[in-house]
């Protein structure tokens, strides 16, 4: 037995045949037996245009199923299969009142309609990004504040720059932390235009841009039996969308537990499906939560078709496809304070971070992004530190002029 779905005016309906071998006559027969359509009455068609259909000349289109004798597997309709019928007339709907249509059409339909209907959800297999390499320093400065500081009670997010190789491999080299608000189950960014344009500045003059997105779930999220909540599904699927690369990876730590009691951090890594970022982009989802709702659950605005089902909550993992890990120790250090933090970054921090590495070359004592980014928002050295970031990547050396202003802004703490 297989079983075909048969879309009318009045939905979808399943239909039990006995095989690919059946032919369009007898599927004709059992459309009227089974759903109470007359053989006279009926237009069959693989194609889903047949539901606008108005006209005689309309229908006379639609002739791939017009022979009676051609058995379905000629048509290469299988197990799950979809077949549009039309028909002419009056019939009651199993389990439902009668159905009378108004005019040649029946009930008004329009095309979002249909391909809503007939929008499906499928797992995607394999990510656009072979892999994603964290820098060592800068992935452990960032799980080391949400865990040891933040203890994991409230989120917190960042920005990945880095590379893309031609395999699609992505390396990250640091992150940026955006100004933001922590909750125990949300995460909002303040996106600041003026920062961002000194953060994509910096990272272009180190040969990097930006790659993708990192956030840490909290211990109070109840993640049990889900790798995303809605929200965080939501977010991800929007700076997905925003950043406009196929390679785009969404990485999430979480702190579990292990089998002796213990706690472990954790880094898994994803990216969002290209039907995830394509509903994103046109507007399906629900983008407000109630109390109620399920969090492993996206909900959406119209129906889509998930396991043959119709329905309009998604499991969120049907949204994710895995991505490898690894790691490796960049260029950068990692070492001055990162900005947007509980903390406030003073000159005489920079001049500690500058004695402290005095035995450096004066490019080896500045190579670290969030010390870069705190020059560029400094005393207007904003349109200066592309350059100084030139010397970083190339590793060439730091004029001297810029070595003194540096030192000279150092000494005024």
């Amino acid at each position: 037995m297989m079983l075909l779905r048969i879309r009318s005016r009045d939905g979808l309906e399943r239909l039990q045949v006995a095989g690919p071998h059946v032919s369009i006559s007898q599927l004709k027969t059992l459309i009227e037996s089974q759903l109470q359509v007359p053989v006279q009455n009926q237009t069959l068609s693989t194609d889903r245009n047949l539901l606008l259909a108005k006209t005689s000349a309309d229908f006379l289109r639609f002739s791939d199923m017009a022979d009676p004798s051609v058995p379905l597997s000629a048509l290469n309709l299988s197990h799950g299969s979809v077949v549009f019928l039309y028909y002419q007339g009056e019939r009651t709907v199993r389990g439902g009142p009668a159905v009378t249509p108004a005019g040649s059409f029946g009930r008004k339909m329009t095309m979002d309609d249909l391909i809503a209907k007939q929008t499906r959800i499928t797992r995607q297999e394999s990510p656009h990004c072979d892999s994603v390499s964290f820098d060592r320093d800068s992935a452990n400065a960032f799980q080391r504040y949400v865990n040891e500081t933040l203890a994991f009670a409230v989120k917190r997010g960042g920005f990945m720059y880095g590379t893309v190789s031609e395999e699609g491999r992505v390396e990250v080299d640091f992150i940026y932390e955006p100004p933001q608000q922590g909750l125990e189950d949300d995460l909002i960014l303040f996106r600041d235009q003026e920062e961002e344009k000194l953060v994509d500045a910096i990272a272009v003059g180190l040969g990097r841009k930006r790659v993708g997105f990192i956030f840490a779930q909290t211990v109070m999220q109840d993640k049990k039996d889900y790798n995303f909540s809605n929200k965080e599904v939501l977010q991800a699927a929007e700076l997905h969308a925003e950043s406009g690369l196929k390679e785009w990876v969404t990485v999430v730590v979480k702190l579990e537990a292990d089998e002796d009691g213990g706690a472990n951090v954790h880094f898994e890594a994803f990216q969002m499906s290209d039907m995830c970022v394509k509903l994103f982009k046109e507007g399906w989802f629900v983008t407000e939560f109630g109390e109620d709702d399920d969090p492993k659950l996206s909900k959406m605005k119209k129906e889509v078709v998930v396991g043959g089902k119709d329905v309009k909550e998604v499991d969120n993992d049907f949204f994710l496809v895995v991505v490898k890990i690894f790691d490796h120790q960049g260029p950068l250090s990692s070492s001055f304070p990162i900005e947007n933090r509980n903390n406030l970054v003073t000159m005489r921090i920079l001049k500690n971070h500058l004695d402290r590495t005095k035995s450096l070359p004066f490019v080896k004592r500045i190579s670290d992004f969030h010390l870069l980014l705190f020059l560029a928002m400094s005393h207007g050295l904003g349109s200066d530190v592309p350059a100084l970031a030139e010397c970083v990547s190339t590793q060439t050396r730091v004029s001297e002029g810029y070595q003194l202003l540096i030192e000279s802004m150092a000494n005024t703490s």
